[in-house]
């Protein structure tokens, strides 16, 4: 049997993380020549083009893309591997990349890191905080925090509380414009919109009626901390998570209307990677964060094991 040439696939991973042969030959140490030569070797046991070359860009043929995956997932497994080895020996150390909701990450994370990384000395975090859906493996996250009803992937989930949802108002523009009784009827009103969540509003009721709405209004941001001050300024209705709404509905600047009506529930789930292998460091942050990152969300639900 023929092994495959992991060497080769390591460094085809390396240049298209880096974008180019002279630049992922620095990034691992090798020479651009032997760079080259591990591209061609491939090419040549695949029988077909991974690149498309020119004098001034490369890019990934159509035949490349797919490919490029299974090698980010190879090159992240064997350096999963060899730390895993080297960490069975010492203290957890190195650097962790981890993303994560903009207003979420603000709030609730960053204060949790500085908590781990004050307990951990030797362990280093990349926080990236962005409401923009990273690919954890094409981008090479250890870790990402998201907020949503999940669907179906390989990466591994674990569900760590679920996330109030409120559809909100200000007093003010309930009194101008009237309190909606029923989700039909906010189709007669302005509604302020998350765009990183597209589709309807989605409601149900505790009979099991379920009703669908399709946001319309004058403002759609991909922050909802960016909706509250023209919620608070009476220019529409938002669906907004507690933990931005919360202090403005404990203030009285904003109201929770329809709660006899629930949209479907979210959570707060911790994505990895597909591999079982996984350093020492990011074990120590996912089991700080399952610990810590509870409370905000106000669910009485306990944290779900990764399977």
């Amino acid at each position: 049997m023929r092994l495959p040439d992991l060497e080769a696939w390591a460094i085809f991973a390396a240049v298209v993380e880096h974008r180019s042969f002279s630049a992922a030959a620095d990034a691992i140490g090798l020479s651009k020549a032997t760079v080259s030569k591990a591209i061609t070797r491939l090419e040549a046991q695949l029988n077909q083009s991974l690149f498309h070359r020119t004098s001034r860009r490369l890019a990934l043929t159509e035949a490349g893309k797919p490919l490029a995956d299974h090698a980010a997932r190879i090159l992240a497994e064997a350096r999963a591997a060899e730390e895993a080895a080297r960490d069975a020996a010492s203290a957890p150390a190195g650097r962790i990349r981890l993303a994560a909701p903009m207003s979420f990450g603000v709030t609730n994370i960053a204060p949790v890191i500085a908590d781990f990384l004050a307990a951990h000395p030797g362990i280093e975090i990349e926080l990236s905080l962005s409401d923009a859906r990273v690919d954890i493996v094409a981008e090479g996250y250890d870790i990402a925090l998201r907020i949503a009803d999940l669907p179906d992937s390989s990466l591994r989930a674990r569900r760590l509380c679920g996330i109030s949802t409120h559809i909100v108002a200000s007093p003010a523009y309930l009194v101008d414009h009237g309190t909606p009784t029923h989700p039909n009827e906010l189709g007669e009103h302005r509604l302020l919109s998350y765009s990183n969540i597209t589709g309807p509003w989605r409601f149900r009721h505790p009979g099991g009626a379920e009703v669908s709405v399709r946001p319309q209004g004058p403002l759609t941001a991909n922050s909802g901390d960016a909706l509250v001050p023209a919620v608070v300024a009476g220019l529409g209705i938002a669906r907004l998570p507690g933990f931005i709404i919360g202090p403005h509905l404990a203030s009285g600047r904003a109201v929770a209307i329809l709660e006899d009506w629930t949209p479907p529930p979210i959570g707060l789930h911790l994505l990895t990677p597909p591999s079982p292998l996984r350093p020492a460091r990011v074990e120590a942050l996912i089991a700080w964060l399952a610990d810590r990152v509870r409370d905000p969300c106000m669910t009485a639900h306990a944290t779900e094991a990764v399977r």
